[in-house]
């Protein structure tokens, strides 16, 4: 019988992603993200819980993570979920479980996230100053059909 192993969730970056490199030279991002569950108790007060989880990424994708993601930012993380075994400092067995990632989603306003290092700055947006002429719409929508005609239904 088949089996899933799958984690998806939606949340906020509690640090920034932290880099490192396999001896291969392979990157590896690691970072911690918290989702809140909140409800209202039997007494009718409310209340929240919050759940850390701890991301890695590997390869591009952690190249990606490493350069876009910054503390506070607001993502989605898909992937699968794995529990490793170490020894620690004092030979104790140690167990951590982690999602590896295989999709990220940054979410929130374009305006929050932070810029590319090698992209060029943006223009300054221009308010509309009285007696001016109308700015153009710096994200144009698609045009719309003519006419009711060449709509596909």
């Amino acid at each position: 019988m088949a089996s899933v192993n799958k984690a998806i969730i939606v949340g906020n970056l509690g640090r920034d992603p932290e880099m490192r490199y396999t001896q291969n030279n392979t990157p590896v991002a690691t970072f911690s993200v918290a989702t809140t569950d909140q409800w209202t108790d039997k007494n009718g007060e409310r209340q929240e819980r919050t759940e850390w989880h701890r991301v890695v990424a590997w390869a591009r994708l952690a190249e990606i993570c490493g350069q876009y993601l910054q503390k506070g930012k607001q993502v989605y993380i898909e992937g699968r979920l794995q529990t490793r075994e170490w020894e620690d400092q004092t030979g104790n067995k140690r167990y951590t479980t982690e999602i590896v990632a295989n999709t990220m989603q940054m979410l929130g306003r374009a305006g929050d996230m932070p810029a590319r290092q090698d992209a060029p700055a943006a223009p300054a947006a221009q308010g509309a100053q009285s007696g001016g002429a109308p700015q153009a719409d710096p994200f144009p929508s698609a045009p719309m059909p003519a006419d009711d005609d060449d709509l596909p239904f």
